[in-house]
């Protein structure tokens, strides 16, 4: 059976009363400090630099955009389940022949926005 002293613990208490009363006298007699007066808060808005700004928000829109642009827009792609794999040609008389793989072919190898004829150059504009 374990020993119960009283004793320890008066002891204990006793120190850390004796150790915070003469820190307390201690804290009170802190120097002032003395050195130059803080200016007076004031209301007024500061100037507003507009070219940092713009360079952070352009310099965020390239990491914003870049994932978009090379998104895979045929989950599909380079599989035995792509629709897209498959072209249509058009023969008309007398006119070069039309075929859809010029169109669907970029999508059907994995490809994304940027790899599409119509709107890959216009994407090209965009950073990222």
């Amino acid at each position: 059976m374990p020993r119960i002293t009283v004793g320890a613990g008066l002891l204990t208490a006793l120190g850390a009363a004796l150790l915070l009363g003469a820190a307390a006298p201690a804290a009170s007699a802190a120097p002032a400090t003395t050195g130059p007066a803080l200016p007076k808060p004031s209301t007024e808005l500061q100037n507003v630099e507009v070219a940092p700004a713009l360079a952070g928000a352009l310099g965020a829109l390239g990491y914003a955009v870049k994932p978009a642009k090379e998104l895979r827009l045929d989950p599909w792609a380079n599989s035995g389940a792509d629709v897209l794999n498959n072209g249509v040609s058009l023969e008309p008389d007398g006119v070069k022949p039309v075929q859809s793989s010029a169109l669907t072919g970029p999508l059907s190898a994995g490809g994304g926005p940027k790899d599409l004829a119509g709107v890959g150059p216009l994407l090209g504009v965009l950073p990222g």
